[in-house]
């Protein structure tokens, strides 16, 4: 018998001990793929919008522990786009609505007069008239949601606006969302003269990164967000996600690892006589270690495979519920199955240790007398 036959056979001889524990370490791999997904896709999403108009990079208060609760004076706006090498600053103010169940529905207000320069497309009807201050666009993705077309209207925080316009954008945020006049949305969510954000265009040979540390250095309580990287500076929620994956990787980690030990160390106690015979016939014990060690990768690396199409379909899944498909589509990059990956070998390494060490103290005499 080859040595890979060998291997499955001890296997598959218990056939549902091996099945619970492939369960075990899978569900545990399933939430790190699941999770790393669906971070990656917020991650990818908030990207979209520290850039959205095309911006350069955007800023926000400096250590807010969430980007909705971000309070930036709207005189700020003016200061900025004053600033040289500052092409076009624009403000925007995140206003958070329950619609149809959709207790995350985002209104942003801007003013009438900067929308010629956003990167809308116009799906039907206008943009809002300056001065008209229950005008609303709504994004492609929103209308279909709620169902809402032009001439419908639009309540928040029971304020009735009048859908003028659907447009489409390249950012989910704002493709899920409204976008209704500052003046309006500042007084309805009463906060007059602040804005959420200022979205930074540079002109033309400036460099963003000087213009980025100008604006830190002269205004403050502000940060200036380059890249996703830097989005934790104006959203905790952020570093919350990152130590949440990786305190259930290093779960999945230790209870995969336990399951694993468990289910060799039964396997080499039920074989203690077939070890002492392999022994006796020239087997190294080098060749015993490896054995065991082969055994537990095989069995984790099928919990690997398993957990990666589960964990695939559980973060697909997320995206049933409406709420979550307007702004977030998980994302999956080579780094998420890397650590699903690591996960199974650290696990089948950990899980494998005693079990393999065990079974190589063990002398042939002493195998061969064991009943």
């Amino acid at each position: 018998m080859s040595f890979s036959a060998l291997i499955l056979r001890n296997l598959f001889r218990q056939r549902v001990r091996t099945l619970l524990t492939v369960l075990g370490i899978a569900v545990g791999i399933t939430t790190v793929v699941a999770l790393g997904a669906i971070t990656e896709g917020l991650r990818v999403t908030s990207g979209d919008f520290v850039n959205a108009g095309g911006a350069d990079f955007m800023v926000a208060q400096d250590g807010a522990s969430d980007l909705t609760f971000s309070s930036v004076p709207a005189d700020d706006v003016d200061r900025i786009a004053a600033l040289d090498g500052v092409e076009r600053a624009s403000g925007a103010l995140i206003e958070v609505s329950q619609q149809s169940g959709n207790p995350y529905f985002l209104v942003f207000g801007y003013e009438p007069e900067s929308l010629p320069d956003e990167p809308l497309e116009l799906v039907a009807g206008r943009l809002p008239a300056p001065g008209a201050d229950s005008e609303v666009m709504i994004g492609a993705s929103a209308a279909s949601e709620l169902g809402l077309a032009v001439g419908g209207t639009l309540e928040v925080d029971r304020h009735a606006f009048e859908v003028v316009g659907v447009y489409d954008v390249g950012d989910r945020l704002r493709a899920g969302g409204a976008i209704a006049p500052l003046s309006t949305l500042q007084e309805i969510s009463r906060r007059q003269d602040v804005v959420t954000a200022i979205h930074v265009t540079v002109a033309p040979g400036a460099d963003p990164e000087a213009v980025a540390d100008t604006i830190e250095r002269d205004l403050s309580g502000l940060a200036a967000i380059r890249d996703v990287d830097e989005y934790s500076k104006v959203d905790q929620g952020f570093e919350i996600v990152d130590s949440a994956n990786l305190a259930i990787s290093l779960l999945a980690v230790g209870i995969g690892a336990i399951g694993v030990m468990n289910t060799m160390i039964m396997s080499v106690y039920e074989r203690t006589r077939e070890i002492g015979i392999l022994r006796a016939v020239g087997w190294r014990g080098s060749r015993i270690l490896r054995l065991v060690v082969y055994e537990s990768l095989f069995l984790c690396f099928i919990a690997a495979g398993v957990g990666v199409a589960l964990g695939v379909l559980a973060s697909r899944a997320v995206l049933l519920v409406p709420s979550i498909s307007t702004f977030l589509v998980p994302t999956y990059p080579l780094e998420i199955f890397v650590r699903a990956l690591a996960v199974g070998i650290l696990v089948a390494l950990m899980g494998a240790v005693y079990p393999a060490v065990r079974a190589v103290r063990l002398s042939p005499m002493e195998a061969l007398r064991h009943e």
